[in-house]
Formats: C-alpha cells, structure tokens, sequence
C-alpha cells in the first residue's frame, strides 16, 4: 500500500503526519511537492529524512497535476497494492486514512473509496456552503448520492491508476471529474465517515473559492451551453417547420432531429471528455435512442402546454425545455456517454 500526498506550501503539519503514519506503519509515502519554493525546501528534505520520497515541480501546476505526477511514479517504480491519496494540511487523521485502507481490502469490486466529513460541530462558512452545492449539483446531474464530493482522502485498487492519469483536469475539478467519470467506468464509489478537522477556520486550503469552483462547475455549464445553441437551433427550426407544414408532430419532429444531431456532436466533442473517448458507435444508438425518448416527452408536453392549457408556443417551450433539461443531462451523463 502507498500513501500519496499532494503538497503546496505545507507548514509542520505535513511532518506530524508522517510521523504519525510510520507509526501506524503505513507506507510507504510519495509526496508530490508542487511547486511550493525554495522557502518550503527544508519542509521537504525533513520529509525525506523520515523516509519519504518527494517528488518536485518546479511551478505549481495544481492538485490534479500533482496526483497525476504521484500516480505515474508509483507505475513506474513498480509498486503495487493500494493508493490512499491525503491532504498535506493535517484535516485526514492517520487512523481515518488506515480506515480507508480496511475498507478497499474488503472490495468486492474495483472502485474509489472516499473519506467522507460528517460537517459536524463548528464548520467554516465557505466549506459548508461549497460542499452542499456541489453535493445538490452532483446528485441532480449524475442520480448518485455523495455525502462530500469534495473530500481529498481517496483510496484506490492499483489496475485504476491508468484511469486516473486519463481524467482530465489539473487542479481541483481533477478530482470532480474523478466522481463524475467513475460510473461509466464501471468504478462504484463507497464511502467511509471520517472526522471533520478544520485547523485555524481551514486558513491553509489552497482552494479558490470563484476561480476553482468555476473550474469545478464547468463541465455543467458546457452542457448548459451546448443545451442553449441547441435549444435556439431547435426554437428556430420548429417555427419555421410550423409555418410550412402547420403539424405540431412533424415540426417538432423534424426540429428535434436536427438539433438533436448538432447538441451530440457538441457533447461528445466538449462537454463529456473525462476518461475514455466515447466511441461512435457505442454512443450514437444510446444517444438517439434517448433522443426518442426526449422527442415524446416533448411533444406531449408541448401539446398539454399550448393545446390543453392553451399557453402560447413560445411560453410553451420555454416550459418544455426547462421541464427536461436535467433529464437530459443525468441520462447522457450515466448512458451515453
């Protein structure tokens, strides 16, 4: 089993850690110093004095990059077992990261094993906040519950480390990216409650609360947008079909197809390129075939809208879309793609 720490400008703390984890006996321990400085030099030298192996970059190119650095050494180096991934700032406990550990030797099947905070007791504002949107987000967009999508305490089995240098991602949305692409994979995610440690209201994190939760959000404002240009293709087409052939079924028909092929293309292209590359053949029929799906809904909900309701088409529409966006979004993200 390796120990996998990713680390920025890390203060005594880091060294507690390690100390407390050799006398666990956990190990042994890679630690990714990304970017940090010839201030933080001396940090990391102790570290190595303990028996660590720290890795260096010599800019900070961000926690995804960090783990992926970590991963690829632990390939090479021919080490073998488990990978438990920790933060440098002292918030995982030794004897909660050697619970993850427990926990992937009793898998049934290969997947990531998160080390899930409770938020209990005196938590700051922001980390609060962050972890129930990203929570309400995650479970709207995906259907899975996560308690905490936002933990850095991961445990994983050794054949996943191809994966997880595939995701992409270099900085915080690394590891979202990690949770939204692990279904498709066939990877299950399991949690193990561990306590909530915030030293000094969580003063060290490194994490951007605007630039990194943009970075976090992206991958669902992408669809959003792709789900915008084709909603306007759509909206177009649709009227335009209705003037020449005055058939509410044909025109929505005919305008949902077209769409329809502009909104997978852009998908498949920008929106879901986490993990492996979606084949064309195996995406396109599921595609479509909820393509059809969304089509019936449409067009019953656009008759029911504007024919039964008597709400104009344009109002009717805007209704319809909104009815079925996060449909949309959950099915091509657990399905399709």
């Amino acid at each position: 089993m390796t120990i996998l720490i990713p680390a920025y400008e890390p203060d005594k703390r880091l060294l507690e850690l390690i100390v407390q984890l050799q006398e666990y006996q956990l190990g042994p321990i890679i630690l990714v110093d990304d970017g940090s400085g010839p201030a933080y030099r001396g940090i990391f030298d102790m570290a190595e004095a303990f028996g660590c192996t720290a890795l260096t970059h010599e800019a900070n190119l961000g926690k995804g990059r960090a783990l992926k650095t970590g991963f690829r050494y632990i390939q090479e180096t021919g080490l073998s077992g488990y990978v438990v991934c920790a933060d440098s700032d002292g918030q995982h406990l030794p004897h909660d990261i050697k619970r993850i550990v427990e926990v992937l030797q009793h898998q049934a099947t290969p997947g990531i094993v998160l080390g899930s905070r409770r938020f209990s007791g005196t938590i700051p504002l922001r980390s609060r906040f962050g972890n129930s949107v990203t929570r309400a987000v995650f479970s709207l967009t995906t259907g899975t519950k996560i308690y905490d999508t936002q933990t850095g305490l991961r445990g994983f089995s050794f054949p996943m480390l191809d994966w997880l240098c595939q995701i992409p991602g270099e900085r915080f949305e690394y590891e979202m990216n990690m949770l939204l692409t692990a279904h498709r994979e066939g990877y299950t995610l399991t949690e193990e409650y561990i306590d909530t440690v915030y030293l000094e209201d969580n003063k060290s994190s490194h994490f951007r609360p605007l630039v990194d939760s943009f970075r976090i959000y992206l991958p669902i404002l992408m669809f959003s947008t792709s789900s915008l240009l084709s909603a306007l293709l759509d909206f177009t087409l649709l009227f335009l079909f209705q003037s020449l052939s005055h058939n509410l079924f044909l025109s929505v028909a005919a305008a949902r197809l077209c769409s329809s092929i502009f909104n997978y293309s852009m998908n498949r292209k920008y929106v879901f390129t986490g993990g492996k590359a979606s084949r064309l053949q195996e995406s396109l029929p599921k595609y479509f075939a909820l393509v059809t799906l969304v089509l019936l809904f449409n067009y019953g909900l656009l008759y029911f809208y504007n024919e039964k309701l008597i709400i104009p088409l344009v109002a009717a529409k805007l209704l319809t879309e909104v009815s079925i966006f996060l449909f949309s979004y959950w099915a091509q993200r657990r399905f399709v793609y």
